[in-house]
């Protein structure tokens, strides 16, 4: 029987400062330690980027114990790496590294994005991985808009862009670790579709832009409540656009295990964190300059 997720909880995006640059965080944030397996979600912009401004300028920096997954909506991002991988994302655009043992990128617009200027905006999400695979060699997946498979509401009004996972017989490119759902949406105005999940998932649906009826019963808004976490419970959610809306939709078998993170590395121990500072340092994740 197909019955609907219950709400968890409903929260906003505050802006946090992130060195040079405001940024919304909507996980972590007080009551909501992660929504296992996602451990954060960043959404940044949108910026005006320009030569006179051009704050999402992120050099050389390492990771371990988990999967940053950058998900564009507008703009274009360079992507250079340790493992020699040097790709452009565009907006609808994926890039979903693998960190494993240990991996060093950057991130950064585009040279010829800052000349001509545009916004820039995208969702930095953090994947946990598990502890038998947190050493696994790093790897990195790029996929571009229209490599993305769609899936449409009955309406026509709503797309949903199976990124990794399935849905509706349809599946995502990405090659994961875990069991793990990532789609994105854009929703006309009343549009309305139904999302099945397994019941065991944890799962989230954050607003980038827009407003929409979550289960007939809550209202995410921009610059109001943008994040619902559900229940364990059920098998599917459904929501209606009250106007053109962008979204992401996230659901994950949990992994269940203790987390201990320290900046850029996400392990199980202390001792981990202490190893992995100590590769960086004697450049066994590899260089990038």
């Amino acid at each position: 029987m197909k019955t609907q997720k219950t709400v968890q909880h409903k929260v906003a995006s505050p802006l946090v400062n992130m060195g040079p640059i405001k940024l919304r965080q909507p996980l972590p944030i007080q009551g909501i330690e992660n929504v296992d397996p996602f451990l954060l979600l960043h959404h940044y912009g949108p910026y005006a980027i320009s030569e006179f401004n051009n704050p999402f300028d992120l050099g050389p920096h390492p990771h371990r114990g988990f999967e940053p997954i950058t998900l564009l909506f507008k703009g274009e991002q360079l992507h250079r790496d340790s493992l020699g991988n040097e790709m452009v994302v565009k907006a609808g655009g994926v890039q979903w590294t693998t960190a494993g043992r240990g991996i060093i990128h950057a991130e950064a617009p585009t040279k010829e994005f800052v000349k001509k200027g545009g916004e820039l905006e995208g969702i930095q999400l953090w994947l946990n991985l598990p502890a038998k695979d947190k050493m696994i060699p790093p790897n990195y997946q790029h996929l571009e808009d229209e490599q993305i498979p769609k899936v449409f509401s009955e309406d026509k009004k709503v797309q949903l862009n199976i990124v990794a996972g399935t849905q509706s017989g349809e599946n995502g490119l990405i090659k994961t670790q875990t069991e793990v759902n990532v789609f994105t949406a854009i929703a006309q105005e009343n549009g309305h579709i139904k999302i099945e999940f397994p019941e065991n998932h944890q799962s989230l649906i954050y607003l980038l832009e827009g407003e929409i009826l979550v289960n007939n019963s809550e209202v995410l808004k921009k610059g109001e409540n943008q994040m619902i976490t559900f229940n364990q419970d059920g098998n599917f959610i459904e929501f209606e656009s009250k106007k053109q809306s962008n979204l992401l939709i996230l659901s994950g078998a949990p992994i269940k295990e203790k987390v201990t993170q320290y900046g850029p590395y996400v392990m199980n121990t202390q001792t981990e964190i202490l190893e992995a500072m100590r590769d960086f340092q004697q450049g066994k994740m590899g260089h990038l300059y």
